[in-house]
């Protein structure tokens, strides 16, 4: 099994808490946000593909892939997430079952129960190689 963490390296065990958060507890109250993968007049997209929340609050995303394709999530920094396509691109077949990552078969749907405990800008992608650089990339603001 791959991992979703920075750079490659083993993946993130429950409860350890990152630079975007940290993996959500399912037996707590959360805020749920239906995210939709799919393709369109040739782009792939999320919708919605900008994400407020606050600081502290727990998120559980309800993913649905109603694409024609594979697609994945990976909520992360955009750093982490830009250093992971590259790893990708060596990996195309990578599977993510991580707290913070979730690939999809089309028509299927998913979740990720994940904590949002620092303020700041993140990043949500499918890295799939060619995915986010159709579009497949969107913003969580924690204020």
């Amino acid at each position: 099994m791959a991992s979703a963490a920075p750079g490659g390296a083993a993946g993130h065990g429950h409860g350890d808490e990152t630079a975007y958060g940290k993996p959500g507890d399912p037996k707590k109250p959360s805020r749920l946000v239906q995210v939709v993968m799919s393709e369109r007049d040739g782009k792939m997209l999320f919708i919605p593909d900008r994400i407020e929340v606050r600081r502290g609050e727990q998120i559980k995303f309800a993913l649905r892939n109603n694409g024609e394709l594979d697609h994945e999530i990976v909520v992360a920094t955009l750093e982490d997430n830009l250093k992971h396509a590259i790893a990708m691109q060596k990996n195309p077949d990578m599977e993510h079952d991580d707290p913070n990552a979730k690939r999809l078969a089309p028509k299927k749907t998913g979740e990720i129960v994940w904590a949002f405990t620092k303020a700041g800008e993140f990043d949500f992608s499918c890295l799939i190689p060619g995915h986010r650089e159709a579009g497949m990339t969107g913003k969580v603001i924690v204020k």
